[in-house]
């Protein structure tokens, strides 16, 4: 199954980059990821939980950067094995532009998988992956860019209108 899209961060291009090879940014964005070990240069290990149709498993897998334009372009490869349920295998080639509003993130995903999770019939399994990828793109782009239209109160220590930060860029501040 392949997929491609896009999405405007309102960010700047180094705070995506930062994010998209941050682990604890990863952890909190893939959807159903319980933990996220590792580094850029030696990648890193991930443990996901999900349930496609009637099968529920737990990956664990590895994750591989490759291909890296420092700031532009980022190939990400994986693999995890979920025991009976079966395997799932894919990469994704995101490339980030600077646009006037931030950052334009563009993403082509290519995911497959085997064992009982294959038996499911490709719709279920395409409509999965694809859902899993629109999660994961929604959750790193609030993380970068902090929750939509959502306001601060002054109760809160903030002047009233000031919008809040994401938790990743109040990290980073």
């Amino acid at each position: 199954m392949q997929m491609s899209d896009t999405r405007d961060i309102k960010a700047p291009p180094s705070e995506v980059w930062a994010a998209i090879l941050n682990p604890e940014v990863l952890r909190e964005c893939i959807p159903g990821c319980t933990e996220v070990t590792g580094n850029r240069d030696d990648g890193f290990e991930a443990t996901v939980t999900q349930k496609v149709g009637p099968v529920k498993a737990t990956f664990k897998g590895a994750v591989a950067l490759s291909d890296i334009t420092e700031g532009e372009k980022v190939t990400i490869s994986g693999e995890g094995k979920g025991g009976p349920a079966g395997f799932a295998k894919g990469g994704a080639v995101v490339r980030l532009e600077p646009i006037p509003e931030g950052t334009r993130l563009s993403y082509d995903v290519e995911a497959n998988v085997g064992g009982k999770l294959a038996q499911l019939g490709s719709r279920i399994i395409d409509g999965f992956a694809k859902k899993m990828a629109d999660d994961f793109f929604n959750r790193f782009q609030q993380a970068v860019e902090g929750p939509a239209e959502v306001e601060e109160t002054s109760d809160a220590g903030a002047e009233a209108g000031e919008t809040k930060k994401g938790w990743f860029k109040r990290l980073i501040s």
